[in-house]
């Protein structure tokens, strides 16, 4: 992976991980890079759940893959959440 890839993820992660953490209602116990961190594993992790469906490239916004990827960032962060609340 080069350097405008690594890049690439990390901005898109972000973007996700924000989304993700948009979706779960209340108060995330949680920081930013937290966030971050979610966001690019729901976004690698939704990407190759896409691509095993078929939906990843299609014509225009690829709106099945963002809405898999959001959906496993809200996913980490209620988990992360949940795990932040117990300590």
């Amino acid at each position: 992976m080069e350097i405008d890839g690594i890049i690439s993820a990390i901005v898109i992660g972000i973007v996700i991980g924000v989304l993700g953490r948009l979706v779960v209602p209340g108060r995330q116990r949680i920081g930013v890079l937290w966030t971050i961190v979610v966001g690019v594993i729901a976004a690698l992790i939704g990407s190759a759940i896409a691509t095993a469906f078929g939906v990843a490239d299609t014509k225009g916004v690829d709106w099945v893959e963002w809405l898999v990827q959001i959906g496993l960032a809200a996913f980490g962060v209620a988990a992360l959440d949940r795990v932040k609340a117990r300590r």
